[in-house]
């Protein structure tokens, strides 16, 4: 018997971790992934697998195999040569939206000195447990587990490290306990400096997010940020234009306070993708500072990060 013909009829979760799996003689031998489970969830997986093979009228005896081979992980960075440019938002909202696609991520918020990820993701004050000398994500409320370095050190209060202490906290965060983490998604801070080259050379993007908003002044250092990443070898997945018009409480009429289009115009010019734009919206600044990313709901404010984690997804696919 094939293996598509075992696999056929299992419960999703059992067969989404089957390595290999084939009959002879009526006996099934199975191969199961078990990396990033416990024993009670592994317990449970084989027993499911059991059962419903018992189920088969062809299958006598079931023998389980299990391996925890490490699972290649894949980071995504979100950067902008300048600050201010709503990239942390952006990040959390794409990392929420690509989880309610399906794929397991987490977020790294590798801005040391200036670190929202726990506000924006509604975790502000949790601190992480390390277990055998590795840091273990906090699980949020949007279902996207987070390190930062504003859950370990006071809240309030500065960081004053060099280049090299600031890499070493970058490693933490990134080579921490992520369990089965698919896919980490990491919020850079503003700028073309030690901790971008540190993420580059040692953890290697996948690929790279540029977000900005339209004007000259903002544009500029984003290219800069562009042509590290080029010249480094990081794919740039595509451009996003953040506060991106405006829509009037009052009268609903709508201004453009930051220009418009210049990001597209500019991911023309560089013939780079346009992945999208975020309008601004005050409902995203009050979600904020709440801690509930309108990427976790379904509200009109959620679809632009639906679309663009839509395109991103496409792109990991396609390059993995």
């Amino acid at each position: 018997m094939q293996e598509a013909e075992l696999v056929d009829g299992l419960p999703g979760a059992v067969a989404a971790r089957i390595v290999s799996a084939k009959a002879d003689g009526g006996v099934a031998l199975v191969v199961l992934d078990v990396a990033g489970l416990d024993a009670p969830p592994r317990s449970a997986l084989v027993g499911d697998l059991r059962a419903a093979l018992a189920a088969n009228p062809d299958i006598s005896e079931v023998r389980v195999a299990m391996t925890a081979e490490k699972r290649a992980r894949r980071v995504l960075a979100v950067g902008s040569g300048k600050g201010g440019v709503g990239k942390s938002t952006l990040a959390a909202n794409l990392a929420v939206a690509l989880a309610r696609q399906g794929l397991k991520v987490g977020v790294v918020d590798a801005d040391i000195y200036g670190p929202s990820q726990p506000t924006i993701l509604g975790v502000q004050g949790t601190r992480p447990e390390a277990v055998d000398g590795r840091l273990v994500p906090v699980p949020t409320p949007s279902g996207v587990p987070l390190l930062s370095m504003g859950q370990i050190v006071a809240p309030g209060k500065a960081i004053a490290w060099r280049g090299p202490m600031t890499a070493g906290a970058l490693s933490q965060l990134i080579d921490a306990d992520w369990g089965d983490a698919e896919l980490l998604v990491v919020d850079l801070p503003p700028g073309t400096g030690d901790l971008q080259l540190t993420m580059i050379q040692k953890h290697k993007p996948a690929g790279v997010v540029l977000v900005s908003t339209p004007q000259d002044l903002a544009l500029m250092d984003t290219a800069r940020a562009g042509q590290l990443f080029d010249q480094a070898g990081v794919p740039i997945v595509g451009l996003v234009e953040n506060m991106a018009g405006y829509a009037c409480p009052h009268c609903g009429e709508l201004s453009d306070p930051f220009g418009a289009g210049g990001v597209e115009a500019a991911a023309a010019r560089l013939e780079l993708p346009f992945l999208g734009r975020i309008p601004l919206s005050l409902t995203l600044r009050i979600s904020g500072d709440a801690g509930t990313p309108p990427a976790a709901g379904d509200g009109v404010e959620a679809e632009p990060f639906r679309a663009i984690a839509g395109k991103i997804a496409e792109w990991l696919a396609a390059s993995a």
